[in-house]
């Protein structure tokens, strides 16, 4: 949950987190969660978190969606999110999905940067849509 809301302010969108940590618990850690993570310790500490679904493409097939990539700010740059990011790709291979996805906002050009060292694509022809319902 910590990681969480220093994303939402590092995102500049701290009004926007309405999330509990009862809800993450309820739907990532139920008979059938919706999402699931992979977390990076230091020391007992958590550092970052990798946090992902499926999804399914109908003309790609499974898809693995990286919902969340984070990693507390005085640990950025260390390799931590090389190690996660590396974990979300081995698992989706290792699974024969057809591809993973995220988003990235235009104006974190350290995050384009890092994936660009994978050879990431980024399109500029969708835009996003959503109706909260909360």
């Amino acid at each position: 949950m910590q990681l969480i809301a220093e994303l939402a302010l590092f995102e500049k969108a701290s009004e926007e987190l309405i999330i509990s940590k009862q809800t993450l618990i309820k739907y990532g850690f139920s008979d059938k969660p919706l999402f699931f993570s992979w977390v990076a310790e230091s020391k007992g500490v958590v550092i970052g978190t990798a946090i992902c679904y499926i999804r399914f493409s109908t003309w790609k097939g499974p898809v693995l969606y990286l919902e969340d990539l984070i990693v507390t700010k005085s640990m950025r740059g260390k390799g931590v999110g090389k190690l996660l990011f590396d974990a979300c790709l081995d698992y989706a291979k290792h699974n024969h999905y057809s591809r993973i996805a995220w988003q990235v906002l235009d104006w974190n050009t350290s995050a384009i940067h890092f994936y660009k060292k994978y050879n990431a694509e980024f399109s500029g022809e969708w835009l996003n849509g959503s109706i909260d319902l909360l």
